[in-house]
């Protein structure tokens, strides 16, 4: 059969031979024994419902050794012989092409070269997934191929619930990830839930079929970076001065990369020597060191020669805050983005524990290993603090480190017993210089899979934000500037991994006139093909997180999840070719709703409507959040927004003097 003949047959009609598992996969980690017997008996009764009742006697004694094994149903018999990677979208069989756009970015989100581990469908972050299992990937490909542009399908946490009738301006694809009544919400329940087949934990962009590889982690690493270098040095450069962290699989493997652009020495720790050396190899790392000693000696030269150069070190990176510490070596700025928001399944290793020993306790005795990684939390933090006391600018990268070393019982706690001595990097960084005047994680991806489309997408959007530096205010110049070194740079830097993308900071008015000059390019055949526009859910408007996205709402609102609840209805009807809305994502599970959108430029009139209404939209309705939350950026913002636009209209707060409530009793 040929490719397209695979996706239009679904669920195949005659039963496949059972498969051997890919002994060089990076396979995810085997989670916790969590079920009951009866609760496995309907975890393997669940996942029969896909299949024909002529399969089930075989099929059942197959589910049950894998959720053994694993604890959990991948279907692995079910994986498809061909490979897994974007295609040109004329490549898809399809009736529509939105959703032959979708069916794109769903195969770019499970390509190896691309997902974490991809044959259990996990695109990052070590449980951030696409699917559940096998059956939903065919039944989803196979809906999407025979749709048509007046149907809607419906994803439930994975499984497709079916096509619905709707019309042409309706999203083709709605998707929920996650989303549990809130007393269901910890972390054990989404170990229960996933185990029996009923929910999944969807990351950001796994699960909304928005993942670009690590390219998108990078630029806003290298954002943040820059920044934080900034508020370290002033002006000074960063050349020779040490950005220490942690984490290579998945997003966080791109930190040196965004390093090596911000032009510092990145030492980026990483426990698992399958992720290290598969970054090393793609040449997102400069050099690979497996030895403590040999590293301290390497980072000595390089600070004294001011180098620029990233290295993984394949160990623990509490082992490296303590013996920098003890060979009296400065750390400028710290980190970590290790999987935090997934603690007790393989998202964090504790020291002194090897990782094969490790992934053994995740599995075996796992309130052993519970009790591991909190006392490695508490020496994290603790070696931290003694850098800090030196001058070390620490700041938490949203991966939840502050939240579970306090937990932990670590030494992270401010004064007054509230907040965190360290700031989130949205509080210092990308909440007021970014998020609140409106900028945030803008990609798209040429669907043609055509370099020199990619190529002519740079130079449009490079164009397109000169001209908007011209006319910007002071208030935004630094966030113009650095976007465009960015998107002339990006090439040279070699950030494609995987489908034909990129990403940008942009406001909402760069955001338009981008997307306009591309559509426009598409009707007149300079770009050869639709380009999907899309974003990172971590933006202005699509995700209320507390300790990240929102981390800088000081109103008492920063645990309420309206902004991105409105976020995705809004989107949906105005024009979005797909809507997703999740609980849980870089921060964990039951720590946030998060929302993201795509939407298909085809050169078409319909498609000029939909981009002016909802990217406008997609980026105002969180400046106006965050205005009424009092952000000096966002109220600046928001005003010059209303000046442009004067159809919108949005509540503006009435600012009181400070002396007024501080003389109440």
């Amino acid at each position: 059969m040929t490719f397209k003949d695979h996706i239009l047959l679904g669920i195949p009609t005659d039963l496949p031979l059972k498969k051997a598992l890919n002994g060089g996969a990076n396979r995810a980690p085997k989670r916790k024994d969590i079920l009951t017997r009866e609760e496995k008996k309907l975890a393997i009764r669940n996942a029969l419902r896909y299949f024909p009742a002529h399969w089930h006697a075989e099929l059942a004694n197959e589910f049950a050794q894998e959720l053994n094994n694993f604890g959990r149903i991948y279907m692995y018999r079910f994986m498809p012989e061909y490979k897994m990677y974007a295609r040109p979208i004329d490549e898809y069989p399809a009736k529509s092409r939105q959703a032959a756009s979708i069916m794109l970015m769903i195969q770019n989100n499970l390509d190896p070269a691309v997902a974490q581990h991809p044959e259990e469908l996990i695109t990052y972050g070590g449980n951030g997934a696409v699917f559940q299992n096998w059956a939903q990937y065919l039944l989803t490909m196979q809906y999407l191929a025979t749709m048509t542009d007046e149907q809607t399908l419906h994803m439930y946490s994975g499984h497709p619930m079916g096509l619905f009738p709707s019309h042409k301006e309706a999203p083709r694809v709605v998707v929920t990830n996650g989303m549990m009544i809130s007393n269901y919400s910890q972390p054990d329940d989404w170990e229960k839930f996933n185990a029996l087949g009923v929910t999944q934990y969807g990351q950001m962009t796994a699960g909304s079929y928005m993942y670009i590889g690590p390219q998108g982690i990078v630029h806003g690493t290298t954002i943040t970076v820059m920044n934080a270098f900034r508020k370290k040095l002033g002006s000074g450069s960063p050349a020779g001065k040490i950005f220490l962290t942690a984490g290579l699989g998945g997003m966080s493997g791109a930190q040196p990369k965004a390093g090596n652009i911000a032009g510092c020495i990145t030492i980026c720790a990483e426990v698992n020597p399958n992720a290290a050396y598969k970054r090393h190899e793609q040449g997102w790392v400069d050099e690979i060191i497996d030895d403590i000693n040999e590293l301290i000696v390497r980072v000595k030269q390089a600070k004294v020669k001011n180098e620029v150069v990233s290295i993984a070190f394949v160990g623990n990176v509490v082992d490296v805050w303590e013996q920098f510490y003890d060979h009296d070596i400065l750390i400028e700025l710290g980190s970590d983005q290790t999987s935090l928001h997934n603690p007790w399944s393989g998202g964090y290793y504790p020291v002194d524990l090897g990782f094969d020993e490790s992934n053994d306790m995740i599995r075996n005795k796992p309130e052993a290993f519970k009790l591991k990684v909190q006392e490695s939390l508490r020496r994290h933090a603790a070696a931290v603090n003694k850098h800090a006391e030196r001058g070390t600018y620490f700041f938490d990268y949203g991966n939840a480190f502050l939240l579970e070393a306090s937990r932990a019982g670590g030494d992270v706690m401010a004064q007054n017993g509230i907040d965190f001595k360290y700031p989130s990097y949205v509080q210092d960084i990308l909440g007021p210089m970014c998020f609140d005047y409106g900028f945030g994680p803008f990609r798209w991806v040429c669907t043609s899979c055509d370099a020199d489309d990619l190529r002519k997408s740079d130079q449009l959007a490079l164009k397109v934000m000169n001209e908007i530096k011209d006319q910007s205010p002071p208030e935004i110049q630094q966030q113009m500037m650095d976007n465009i070194r960015w998107i002339e740079e990006a090439e040279k830097n070699q950030l494609v991994v995987g489908s034909k993308a990129r990403i940008l900071y942009a406001d909402a008015e760069g955001r338009s006139k981008i997307a306009e000059a591309f559509n426009k390019a598409i009707r007149s055949g300079d770009i050869s093909a639709p380009i999907v526009l899309g974003r990172d859910h971590h933006d202005v408007s699509g995700t209320d997180s507390p300790y990240r996205e929102t981390s800088n709402i000081y109103d008492g609102s920063r645990f309420t999840a309206d902004m991105a609840i409105q976020n995705v209805i809004g989107d949906s009807f105005r024009g979005a070719t797909w809507v997703s809305i999740h609980n849980g994502g870089g921060v964990g599970w039951g720590e946030v709703i998060n929302g993201g959108f795509g939407m298909l430029l085809d050169g078409s009139d319909a498609a000029y409507r939909r981009l002016k209404a909802m990217l406008f939209y997609d980026v105002n309705n969180g400046i106006a959040r965050r205005s009424w939350a009092r952000n000096e950026e966002a109220l600046f913002a928001i005003r010059r927004e209303m000046d442009r636009t004067p159809s919108l209209k949005v509540t503006l707060p009435n600012l009181v003097d400070d002396s007024i409530i501080d003389g109440l009793n």
